[in-house]
């Protein structure tokens, strides 16, 4: 596996950085707090998500940014995947918005942090914990897995060589055997109750109890069969009784009806009659109200002096009596309409007076607030005029700053910028032989304690000839040369902050002169704009008085024509009452019009209803015919009725149906007994027939359940085998691992540990760790130095990788190796030794190997050079990379 680009966007110190990674070695180097260990944790972020970080995602998006985005472009056996996170701020919390992984062939694509998260470790064929454990050392963590207990340690390397997937298997096998043995238990119990279910069933002699059985129905069925004839005959016997008794009944019921016929017809005769003559007496009722009626109109017709009351000679007088009504209504229309207007005109005029006289009133008003406003007006102007003195006086003193100043009046800006950029290169040039010269008394104070000692405190040898104290005296000396630069480098740093100061002051200076300038300019507006409102206002209350004398005299005129306006709708609105009384009138003479319609209308009312009574009287009287004749026909079906009557008949039938009907009963008890017997037998039949089922069950259940244990034992057998063999493979695979481990380190240790004190390293089947020294004296590794701890530690670390890489013989290639700050415990001489294990790990094939350092040494190994910077204005960071070329151009103009 190979990474082979990250890019960030807000993404903890980075603004907005692309960096693209090649084979080989690769050093980020740069000030400490400069951002470089964010680069690798982007990467492992990247991978594995929230999994891959030490704090939470509100420690990663950028501080004052509302969104990051991060993407990762690797390789991985051939193929080329991408993948996508971005983060936003909701309120306090910060959220994954989108998380996408697609191949470049555009064959996959994977969406949502867990998804994604899952297929990398599936890819990788380890989850983030195995990925820091195997290939990214990170910082103050390099003592990692000499810390960690034998059990701890035999855990993730376990885990790392798929190991625990063993172990997974051989629980589930174990899982397996156990189930099987709860059901071979279960099936074992259920056979038992089985076999001696079948024994019981097969002492019962089933097939024997039911031919008994059948016989016995057999011979019910046959008494059943007679006594149902002997019923049938006896039903028979009852029905034709029955018939003679329905028809006698039916007779009976036909007379009773039309008895019943009889009385009604009579009863409808008589209230005809009656009827009949209630109607007469309504005719002669109605003709005496028809005579007064003929009165009372020809009294009418006198009083409208009407010669009839037909329709057409009423209509006639109704449309002229509308005539004069549409001639009074439109006079009185026109006279109301006057009445309005001159109304209205009166109202207009008054209403239009007052108006003139109130814009005269607010006329006279606002003069006076004018002048108010013109005093305070020239009081502002004179305010203004004294602010624009003081403003040249100070504008006088600015400017008199720069008299002696380095630079004139608009430079100070880039004058403080430039003395800025001049102290920041003092303070870095500080900062490195700071640097510099702690690292050189260390060495100084190192040297003076072994020539103290006499001897190694750490091997034991003689210092004689030691390469620490033959550079002694020359560190000494540097030492002395770098406190005398320093010391110049702070006085230099002294002035230059002094001159930053005077900068800073002149800077001051001249934006007060800036603002100065602008405040005179708004003053001097603000005095012309005050004298032009004076001028304005002066000329405005003149106006105003002017045309408040013209209003009060337009406002007399108008209430004079307005009272000439109200007299002359008085004399209409007396015109319009004159025309209501003849209104009045006319409407009176429409209701006598409507008197004489309404009673022509009662007449022609009354004769139509003698008429209709007539007709009434005579549809009764030839309905009364057609019941008389309807009665008779009744009277002569009533007696041949009663003459059809066989009472002799009648009795002997009601003894028949009664004696059968006895019978029938008598047989259908003797028959339900009979059924409620044969009920009882077919219940015993089906009985013995579901026991003989049931035994068939029985057998072949006893059948299956004798395969089902034997198939079980069978199982569980294989279960056991495949237990115990997952156990040994394990072992097996552990204790090959280990003496492969174990050989590995050997032989990185001895390459790269140049001191002859330690003899070899042994590594038990625990995986505990023991170094040996020449003389065979065991020793913890947690006894060793601090610089060989980091050293043993980064050298099993190595050779752990080496062993997952050949020990799954290239089908998951291994990730980038990543040493973040690995030089941490590390001095000059143990560098070299990592350089050299560096080097080692390529030469067994590592691809691609990331180091975060700033130590020269492991700078002058890279293959490619990535600096890390961050702007202290901006407090963001930036990467530049440099490839080997590059390197190698450098370090020929260094030797130059």
């Amino acid at each position: 596996m190979r990474f082979d680009r990250i890019r960030l966007r807000n993404f903890k110190p980075y603004a907005d950085t692309d960096l693209r990674l090649s084979d080989g070695v690769t050093v980020i180097h740069g000030l400490n707090g400069s951002g470089k260990s964010s680069l690798l944790e982007a990467c492992f972020f990247a991978l594995y998500g929230s999994k891959g970080l030490d704090g939470t995602l509100e420690d990663v998006v950028t501080n004052g940014a509302e969104e990051a985005e991060v993407e990762l472009s690797f390789s991985h056996k051939g193929d080329a995947y991408h993948i996508r996170r971005d983060l936003k701020r909701y309120g306090d919390q910060i959220q994954t918005t989108a998380c996408t992984l697609e191949a470049e062939d555009g064959d996959l694509a994977r969406d949502g942090a867990t998804e994604v998260r899952a297929f990398v470790t599936d890819l990788l064929r380890m989850d983030a914990e195995a990925f820091v454990n195997c290939a990214y050392v990170r910082q103050g963590e390099v003592n990692k897995l000499i810390n960690a207990t034998p059990t701890g340690r035999q855990d993730m390397i376990d885990d790392l060589l798929q190991l625990g997937r063993l172990e997974e298997y051989r629980e589930r096998a174990a899982d397996a055997r156990l189930g099987v043995e709860d059901v071979l238990g279960e099936k074992r119990g259920a056979l038992s109750s089985v076999a001696e279910q079948l024994d019981e069933k097969e002492e019962k002699d089933l097939h024997e109890r039911l031919n008994g059985l059948q016989s016995e129905l057999r011979e019910l069925d046959e008494k059943v069969e007679n006594y149902e004839e002997q019923r049938a005959k006896a039903e028979s016997t009852r029905d034709d009784a029955r018939e003679i008794l329905e028809e006698f009944e039916e007779r009976r019921d036909e007379l009773e009806s039309i008895e019943a016929d009889i009385d009604e017809l009579e009863s409808d005769v008589r209230e005809a009659e009656s009827e009949r003559e209630e109607f007469g007496t309504q005719v002669a009722e109605t003709r005496d109200e028809l005579s007064n009626l003929r009165e009372r109109l020809d009294e009418r017709l006198a009083e409208m002096e009407l010669d009839g009351a037909s329709a057409d000679e009423i209509e006639a007088r109704r449309c002229a009596l509308d005539d004069r009504e549409g001639e009074l209504r439109e006079e009185r229309d026109e006279v109301r309409s006057e009445t309005t207007a001159f109304e209205n005109q009166s109202e207009n005029l008054e209403s239009s007076a007052d108006e003139y006289a109130e814009r005269a009133e607010t006329n006279r008003k606002t003069a006076a607030d004018l002048e108010v406003e013109i005093e305070s007006a020239r009081e502002t102007l004179a305010d203004r005029e004294d602010s624009l003195t003081e403003l040249e006086a100070e504008r006088a003193e600015r400017e008199a700053e720069f008299e002696d100043a380095p630079v004139s009046v608009g430079e100070a800006a880039a004058h403080r910028d430039d003395l800025r950029e001049r102290l920041e290169a003092l303070r870095d040039e500080k900062t490195e032989l700071t640097a510099e010269l702690s690292t050189v008394r260390a060495s100084v104070e190192e040297a003076e304690a072994l020539l103290d000692e006499g001897k190694c405190p750490e091997c034991g040898q003689p210092v004689e000839d030691s390469p620490h104290v033959d550079t002694l005296a020359a560190d000494r000396e540097r030492v002395a040369e770098l406190e005398d630069e320093l010391a110049e480098l702070r006085e230099r740093e002294d002035e230059r902050e002094d001159d930053l100061d005077r900068a800073e002051a002149l800077l001051t200076a001249q934006n007060r002169l800036d603002e100065l300038e602008s405040t005179r300019s708004l003053v001097e507006d603000g005095i012309d704009e005050k004298r032009s409102e004076i001028e304005a206002k002066e000329g405005r209350i003149e106006s105003l008085r002017e045309e408040a004398e013209e209003l009060e005299q337009e406002a007399a005129e108008k209430r004079e024509i307005a009272e000439r306006k109200a007299e002359q709708a008085g004399e209409a609105r007396e015109r319009a009452e004159e025309i209501e009384s003849g209104l009045a009138e006319l409407d009176e003479a429409r209701d006598r019009i409507d008197a004489v319609e309404s009673t022509a209308e009662a007449i022609e009312d009354a004769e139509t209803r003698i008429e209709r009574l007539e007709e009434r009287r005579s549809d009764l009287a030839e309905r009364n015919d057609e019941r008389r004749e309807f009665l008779s026909e009744k009277r002569d079906r009533r007696d041949e009725l009663r003459d059809a009557f066989d009472e002799e008949q009648v009795e002997t039938a009601r003894q028949r149906h009664s004696n059968a009907e006895e019978y029938v009963e008598q047989v259908s008890e003797t028959l339900a007994s009979l059924a409620e017997e044969r009920d009882e037998l077919t219940s015993a039949i089906g009985a013995t027939e579901r026991e003989l089922e049931e035994l068939e069950e029985l057998r072949d259940r006893h059948e299956h359940l004798s395969a089902r244990v034997e198939a079980l034992e069978s199982v569980h057998e294989e279960s056991e085998e495949l237990e115990t063999m997952y156990g040994d493979l394990r072992a097996e695979l552990r204790r090959r691992n280990v003496e492969s481990l174990e050989r590995m380190l050997n032989e990185t240790f001895e390459l790269i540990y140049a001191n002859d004190a330690y003899s070899h390293i042994e590594l038990d089947g625990e995986y505990a760790l023991t170094v040996y020294q020449k003389d065979g004296e065991p020793l913890d590794p947690e006894q060793l130095s601090g610089g060989e701890r980091a050293l043993f530690n980064l050298s099993l670390r190595c050779a752990i990788y080496r062993l997952l890489a050949e020990g799954i013989e290239g089908a998951a290639p291994t990730p980038p190796l990543i040493l973040d700050e690995p030089t941490v415990f590390l001095d000059s001489g143990h560098v070299s030794r990592l350089v050299d294990l560096v080097g080692e790990m390529r030469g067994f094939g590592v691809r691609q190997i990331l180091i975060v350092s700033h130590d020269d040494e492991l700078v002058g190994a890279a293959d490619d050079l990535v600096r890390v910077e961050k702007n202290p204005t901006t407090n963001r960071s930036s990467v530049e990379r440099t490839d080997a070329a590059s390197l190698a151009d450098l370090d020929a103009f260094a030797d130059d």
